[in-house]
């Protein structure tokens, strides 16, 4: 896995990528941060958190990449394809951004539909060990 450091670079690299419009309120940036986050809906501490957008009255809006659990998950992967995940979760943080700015909550219900579907899939593996 490359140090934190490294990931650092490679995200300030996908920051760059997106257009400046982007970045109308996100007033608390990007941030990487070293710890491994689990869901609170996870199995097993099975599910962990990527990135989480956040929007809250005394800390403004801003983005959170967790590296731990980056490393936890993709700590095998060679660099590009490390960076092609973060991609991923830094567009779908910024989706979360740009949809709280314009009222809607669409990635957010899909978010749910997802948390759905991975509480199936475990109830379905649990009845399937009995």
């Amino acid at each position: 896995m490359l140090d934190i450091d490294e990931v650092q670079d490679i995200l300030d690299d996908l920051a760059y990528e997106l257009p400046e419009e982007f970045y109308k309120e996100l007033n608390g940036g990007i941030l990487l941060l070293p710890e491994r986050k689990i869901s609170n809906e996870a199995i097993n501490d099975d599910l962990f958190v990527l990135g989480e957008y956040h929007n809250s009255y005394s800390m403004g809006r801003y983005i959170v990449i967790y590296y731990g659990s980056y490393e936890a998950l993709y700590g095998h992967l060679p660099r590009e394809a490390l960076k092609d995940e973060l991609r991923k979760t830094l567009r779908h943080e910024f989706t979360h951004h740009m949809e709280s700015l314009a009222g809607e909550k669409d990635l957010e219900i899909e978010d749910e539909r997802r948390l759905a579907r991975y509480r199936y899939r475990a109830r379905l593996k649990k009845l399937n060990r009995r």
